[in-house]
């Protein structure tokens, strides 16, 4: 059992950061997100509670870096703004794609309604979506689509975010249900292709 204690300042000898991520992978995908205490967290990646808490507050903390891992500001996206419905699908793909690099049994488990750090991260707060959020980055290309004609300039760029949010998460559980047989790219497509197509010019 690990004892209490100050980091381990050797990256050469102690990874220690790397260590309690790996770890959280690997438990998230044999016992669900729900399984994670720092106590297991600790106990498992063989250190320190002291050594947890330098570099986390909280077990939310910890699954807050699975979705800040990407930083959606400076995300360079391929689709150009005509196609806004496929440059929003390639956006959400940046994401989407780094949860399925990790596997079926760690998306399955991590996109669960307990899951309070992902409910915090796709949430709203005082009616605005978090900085370098994927939900703040798609809303600021809707508004670059409609400045540029593209979509209609009555339509509220934010709700349609939202919207989006809801249809990325529903597509996400449908994947997990189906043992990511479903082909989410082209369904993700589709469906915000659909959604859009009610606000385009």
């Amino acid at each position: 059992m690990a004892t209490r204690g100050r980091p381990c300042k050797s990256d050469v000898t102690c990874d220690n950061k790397q260590k309690i991520i790996d770890t959280t992978i690997e438990l998230i995908k044999t016992h669900g997100a729900d399984y994670l205490t720092v106590r297991n967290v600790c106990q498992a990646a063989e250190v320190a509670t002291g050594t947890f808490y330098h570099y986390y507050k909280n077990k939310d903390d910890l699954l807050m870096y699975f979705i800040r891992d990407i930083s959606f500001d400076k995300c360079e996206l391929q689709t150009p703004i005509s196609d806004i419905s496929g440059r929003i699908c390639e956006l959400y793909m940046n994401l989407i794609g780094r949860y399925m690099e990790l596997g079926k049994d760690f998306m399955r488990n991590f996109y669960t309604t307990s899951n309070q750090a992902l409910s915090a991260y796709m949430g709203v707060t005082d009616g605005q979506f978090a900085e370098g959020t994927v939900m703040e980055r798609c809303e600021r290309e809707l508004l670059s689509a409609r400045e540029s004609g593209i979509i209609d300039k009555n339509a509220d760029a934010h709700i349609l975010s939202a919207d989006i949010c809801t249809i990325v998460k529903g597509c996400v559980f449908e994947w997990c249900l189906n043992d990511g047989e479903m082909e989410i790219k082209r369904v993700l497509g589709r469906i915000i292709g659909n959604y859009l197509s009610c606000y385009q010019l």
